[in-house]
């Protein structure tokens, strides 16, 4: 038999074709050749890329034979996830090659800040001594932010207290155990802007996200202080940053990443107070090698049908078709479930209840956990590093079975427990031939929902009027409610709602939302594929 082809549409390591082994028959390309990429992948079974190779739809279509794409790094801007998912084509990257090298770089710019090296570099070599004019800071005993303790902030925290630093954070899923683990102050946003020497962001970029270090985040800074973002441009808003360095509002900043890369014309790359890079978050030799290595056991994993822990859409490997139609259902209740929690998560319970339990459903804990973090780290979620990120947060994780669903043939429950005590919980199910994915439950509110992109839940005192008070307020945004269930359990008690939602709605409507009618909560929860 012929081996299965596998490209290698860019430049990687020696120890990635090593990693692949003796069974493919390996084929490097130029992946920027259109034409060239187009004729390859009619034959192939399986490629591999960086950042320069397009496979988009196109590209897709033209591959009639591909099981994977691996992508060797983390971002995967360049793949249309949602048309591999279509061709039931797995996409596959590498999660945690680069964490430690971009927490290095980190330091890096928060060492550069500190001492003017690019500045006193560039003077220097122009024949300038200016010893007086590059008078830096000491890093010790200062106060080191980081906004997002995920596992690239909880690097930069060990890293940032061997200077003697005092290390603060904000990350509202973090909870006060784990914290304390690192030696880590919990503080809000606020508060860690206000008393930070260095501020440094790991956070997801998400529509919560971007944008979140604006003018008014900027203005509670010292003026001494300085922030770096190598996590995801947009993160902080580049109009309010140039603002601020322009009128001295804050000491400096360090840019590796920009909304628009090459940041060509940007007005930030001729300020003296800022020291920028061209994204080199992963370039460095070993998180090529990790990431090349990392994909290419992926592939083989994929082409010899094993599960394949780093595959971002698909499961993949030998899982039951009874149990394959539950895993993106499970990841949206994960969201759903992470989108109206209100305080840290401390324990989940992933209750799977009906027929489905003859079968390993083992993945489908898998898939909830990675539905809750998706939106809530910095970092890639996999359902390889979707338990290390419950550990590292002190959250206790079970799997629950019963053969035994009353309601419904199979019901699919993410029940779990908050810091602040309160017990929260959603459910879902599969119905009809279609499979059509469900919410049927809510903190013990009984609900028929379909899943949809924008879902907005409320609670609320039931009282009369109150569905025109809120159908008023979005009608009159402008945002058009699709779909609406109220579920309560008493008259004049509380009920709640959910509106599926054709478009996001701003932050100051849903305030204003949550205000006229007196909500206990209002949430607008995105879900994505």
């Amino acid at each position: 038999m012929a081996k299965p082809i596998v490209l290698i549409a860019e430049e990687l390591s020696p120890a990635t074709v090593e990693a692949l082994g003796p069974d493919f028959d390996v084929r490097s390309l130029d992946g920027t050749d259109r034409p060239v990429l187009l004729s390859a992948l009619a034959e192939a079974s399986a490629i591999l890329i960086r950042s320069a190779t397009q496979l988009d739809a196109e590209a897709i279509a033209a591959a009639k034979n591909l099981k994977v794409i691996a992508r060797a790094g983390v971002g995967l801007d360049n793949v249309d996830i949602k048309s591999a998912t279509e061709a039931g084509v797995m996409v596959v990257n590498a999660p945690t090659s680069n964490i430690i090298s971009a927490a290095e770089l980190t330091v890096g710019h928060i060492l550069s800040l500190a001492r003017h090296i690019p500045a006193a570099h560039g003077a220097l070599a122009d024949g300038q001594w200016k010893r007086s004019k590059y008078s830096g800071v000491e890093l010790y005993e200062k106060t080191i932010g980081i906004i997002g303790l995920g596992r690239i902030g909880a690097l930069i925290t060990q890293r940032m207290q061997a200077f003697g630093t005092k290390v603060v954070a904000y990350d509202p899923y973090v909870t006060a155990a784990r914290a304390q683990q690192l030696g880590v102050t919990l503080l809000t946003l606020d508060e860690l802007l206000a008393q930070s020497d260095f501020i440094t962001i790991h956070m997801p970029k998400t529509p919560e996200t971007t944008g979140m270090i604006g003018d008014e985040q900027l203005a509670l800074m010292k003026p001494t202080a300085f922030i770096v973002n190598v996590a995801r441009g947009g993160l902080i808003d580049e109009d309010a940053l140039h603002r601020a360095l322009t009128n001295n509002t804050i000491a400096g900043a360090g840019l590796d990443v920009f909304v628009h890369e090459p940041p060509t014309g940007s007005p930030l790359l001729s300020l003296p107070n800022i020291v920028v890079t061209p994204h080199l978050g992963a370039s460095t030799d070993e998180a090529q090698e990790k990431a090349g290595v990392s994909v290419a056991r992926s592939v083989r994993l994929a082409l010899s049908g094993e599960l394949v822990p780093d595959a971002v859409n698909v499961a993949g490997g030998v899982i039951d078709p009874t149990v394959r139609p539950g895993i993106p259902l499970m990841e949206k209740l994960g969201q759903l479930f992470a989108g109206i929690a209100s305080s840290p998560i401390t324990s989940i319970d992933v209750e799977i209840r009906g027929e489905i339990v003859e079968f390993d459903v083992s993945v489908l804990k898998l898939a909830a956990l990675k539905g809750i973090f998706t939106n809530i780290v910095s970092e890639s979620v996999s359902y390889v590093n979707a338990p290390l990120l419950a550990e590292q947060r002190g959250i206790a994780v079970r799997l629950v079975t019963d053969a035994v669903s009353d309601e419904y043939r199979n019901l699919l429950t993410i029940r779990g427990a908050l810091s602040d005590g309160e017990q929260i919980s959603v459910s879902g199910t599969l119905t009809g031939p279609k499979q059509t994915q469900k919410i049927v439950e809510i903190n013990g509110y009984d609900v028929e929902v379909p899943v949809a992109e924008h879902l907005i839940v409320m609670v609320y005192t039931d009282r009369p009027g109150i569905v025109a008070v809120y159908g008023k307020e979005f009608g009159e945004a402008g945002i058009n409610i699709a779909g609406m269930q109220i579920s309560r359990r008493e008259a004049g008690g509380q009920a709640l709602s959910v509106l599926t939602v054709d478009s996001p709605a701003p932050d100051a409507l849903l305030e204003s939302v949550r205000v006229a009618i007196d909500a206990d909560l209002l949430r607008e929860i995105d879900i994505t594929e």
